[in-house]
């Protein structure tokens, strides 16, 4: 049975080309409901934007808590 999580995420690009450069590979997030989780960030490649990724999305892992997807369920404000 797969596990749904939402996350809200604000990356700038800055920060971004930190996972893209490879020096980091691992992204935590605080979940709505206070839990922390931990997923690849080559996964983030689906949801860049201009300015980096920002916005709600659910994260869908596996039964072994391995990830399966990531969607954008709702916008949250962007730098301009």
């Amino acid at each position: 049975m797969h596990q749904y999580v939402q996350v809200r995420l604000n990356i700038p690009t800055q920060q971004l080309l930190l996972y893209y450069e490879g020096a980091v590979d691992t992204v935590a997030a605080k979940t709505i409901d206070g839990r922390i989780v931990h997923f690849p960030a080559n996964v983030l490649r689906s949801v860049v934007q201009n300015h980096g990724v920002y916005g709600t999305f659910e994260l869908v892992f596996d039964e072994r808590c391995k990830f399966v997807s990531i969607r954008r369920v709702g916008s949250d404000a962007q730098p301009s």
